[in-house]
């Protein structure tokens, strides 16, 4: 038993290891670092802003330009269609004017055969020259028209047509063929290739 108390008195103590002190952080240099960023940063936004603003300013100035390039052109385009207009309105104007001279120089002759037909008339006896002689004016004046594609529109035993005919009345008939359709013509309608420039006044059966 004693020799058993002097081994165990031989052992050494155990230690207990001591905990290394940990270093604590410099943070004086992470403040400056920072606070250094922050103000890059803020700089840096600035230069960005500024430079955006500016973007904004030489755009909003070429949108001015182009504006003012637009309503130029639009005024100048503006001014050569007033123009225009007032051209083609002489010209429609100088047409129509030229369009009448034309039938009143053809008409002219016509004219001159009536009072030529009217002295002569004063002396002639036989009514059979007299006759001949309107029907050749007639035929004359019947050419003229034609010349200027003026013809006369057909009636007489038509359907009845509203687009040419214009009834004036209608005549009861007893003729199933007669009814709904043109029996006599009271004045004779007239048209320029597919215009017409008078109605015929007709007599309709019904």
């Amino acid at each position: 038993m004693e020799d058993e108390e002097k081994v165990e008195s031989t052992e050494e103590p155990v230690t207990q290891p001591q905990e290394e002190e940990v270093a604590e952080p410099n943070t004086d240099n992470l403040t400056e670092e920072t606070d250094t960023q922050k103000k890059g940063g803020m700089f840096s936004r600035k230069n960005k802003d500024k430079a955006k603003i500016q973007e904004l300013e030489k755009q909003l100035e070429n949108l001015k330009i182009e504006k003012a390039e637009i309503n130029d052109r639009f005024l100048r385009l503006y001014s050569e269609f007033d123009n225009y207009k007032k051209r083609v309105n002489k010209e429609k104007l100088d047409l129509i004017s030229t369009a009448s001279e034309k039938v009143f120089v053809n008409l002219l002759p016509i004219i001159d055969d009536f009072e030529r037909a009217i002295a002569a008339n004063e002396k002639v006896e036989d009514i059979n020259a007299v006759k001949e002689g309107f029907n050749l004016i007639y035929n004359k004046l019947l050419q003229l028209l034609k010349r200027f594609d003026v013809e006369e529109i057909a009636a007489k035993g038509e359907k009845f047509d509203t687009d040419y005919h214009e009834a004036v009345t209608h005549f009861p008939t007893d003729k199933e063929e007669e009814k709904g359709k043109v029996i006599d013509v009271t004045e004779k309608g007239y048209k320029i290739k597919d215009k017409v420039i008078r109605y015929s006044k007709v007599v309709v059966g019904q």
